[in-house]
């Protein structure tokens, strides 16, 4: 079976896997929202409608009200890349996801996560 590839992989089945993450470092739900939200402007009833339809990653991207500006300062190594490296625009969005998620993961405090004073 082949491999599908990150741009191809549907939010709905990528979404519970963050929150799984997030729970497992006693972390919240609400927090993985909280970074949606921060990263993509989607509110929560955007991120519920997104998460129980069948949309790809690249179109979760795509559908943003507005990527936040801020996204260009998260740095850092995901699956052995430097996010900031990233050649192809929407595989550095989905993996600046990916990177605030394991913050989060991480034990990161809310506020750091969201690049804020």
């Amino acid at each position: 079976m082949a491999r599908q590839h990150i741009t191809e992989i549907s939010f709905a089945k990528v979404y519970p896997l963050y929150i799984a993450k997030a729970e497992r470092k006693q972390r919240s739900k609400a927090e993985v929202d909280a970074i949606i939200q921060w990263l993509t402007g989607y509110d929560q009833t955007g991120i519920d409608t997104q998460a129980s339809s069948a949309v790809s990653m690249a179109d979760f991207f795509t559908q943003t009200p507005r990527l936040n500006p801020a996204r260009k300062m998260i740095t850092g190594v995901i699956c052995g890349i430097r996010v900031e490296e990233i050649e192809e625009p929407m595989v550095q969005e989905i993996r600046y996801l990916d990177k605030l998620i394991d913050e989060l993961a991480k034990g990161k405090a809310l506020q750091k996560i969201l690049r804020e004073s």
